[in-house]
This record gives structure tokens, C-alpha cells and sequence, in this order.
């Protein structure tokens, strides 16, 4: 309500962004992130000057963080994937990221709750070159390493229906 004193702004501007024209076109970039704004307001019924500056806030109100391409790590020589959740030791929690941002391998490094502190998430050449990486954590905490074999429910797009 708008007379209500917890109504915020913020929560006012997020409807915004996040309204139904919105949705479609994140449901869009989410498809395909190469789709030209032309083609975007052709699929949504929107001039492209439309389109570009809904764009242009959703990227300035930090809903659209940017645009990549998805890479198959295979085909760039890493047939190998793993999964490493780190337990710093006394004093050493922010060693672990310090020590994740320095090693290429490691693509996605997330704070956890739990037992552990950090999941890692790696890709690598070889196994052999799994070992040289934990070296580098295990200075700093216990490791716990599970090889990938597979992924029935590769990273996919999220619900925008509201």
C-alpha cells in the first residue's frame, strides 16, 4: 500500500522491472542472449528503441548481469569436472577465495551454511592436475572432492512466471 511506511521503494521499482513485458523479454535472453533487439521487440510486440531501454534497466537495476556464452569445457580440453567443498581452518576463511580466484580451474566458488564453508566448483585437463589444485586449499582447510559423471539437469533457465 502505498500510505504504508514498510512499503519501499526498492519493492516498488522491482515490480516494475520485473513486470510482465519484462519477464518475457528476460525469458527471451534466457533462451538465447544472441537475439538482436530488433528480433526481441518483433517477439514481444515492442519497437526496438523500446526494447533497448527496457533493457538498459534491467541492466542498470542489476537484473541482467551480463551476457555470456556457454561453453562446452570438453571442447576446450577439460573433459574432467569437480566438485570441492572446502572446511577453512582457524583464521584461514578468506584465504579460500583469495586462493579461488587465483587458480583458473576453479570456475564458481559459493559461501555455504553447513559443515563446510565454500563448494567449488572445478574443470580440469586431467586428473593429475586435481591434486596440484587441492594442494593449494589443503594448506588452508580440509577438502572433500567428488568427481562429476554426469549432468542429468544441465543449468538451465529460471522461472520467470511470477
Amino acid at each position: 500500500m502505498p500510505g504504508n511506511p514498510r512499503h519501499s521503494s526498492r519493492a516498488t521499482s522491482e515490480n516494475e522491472l520485473l513486470d510482465p513485458i519484462n519477464r518475457r523479454l528476460l525469458a527471451e535472453l534466457q533462451d538465447d542472449a544472441r537475439v538482436s533487439v530488433a528480433e526481441l521487440g518483433r517477439r514481444i510486440n515492442l519497437s526496438a528503441p523500446a526494447v533497448a531501454e527496457r533493457l538498459q534497466r534491467l541492466e542498470r537495476g542489476g537484473v541482467i548481469l551480463g551476457y555470456r556464452a556457454e561453453v562446452d569445457p570438453k571442447a576446450l580440453g577439460f573433459p574432467l569436472a569437480a566438485v570441492v567443498r572446502v572446511r577453512p581452518g582457524p583464521g584461514q576463511l578468506p584465504r579460500i577465495p583469495e586462493i579461488a580466484l587465483a587458480t583458473p580451474e576453479v570456475i564458481e566458488c559459493r559461501r555455504i551454511t553447513g559443515e563446510d564453508c565454500f563448494i567449488l566448483e572445478l574443470h580440469l585437463r586431467s586428473i593429475d592436475d586435481l591434486e596440484e589444485i587441492l594442494d593449494r586449499f589443503v594448506l588452508c582447510g580440509q577438502t572433500t572432492t567428488s568427481i562429476v559423471h554426469s549432468s542429468p539437469v544441465p543449468r538451465r533457465a529460471l522461472p520467470l512466471d511470477g
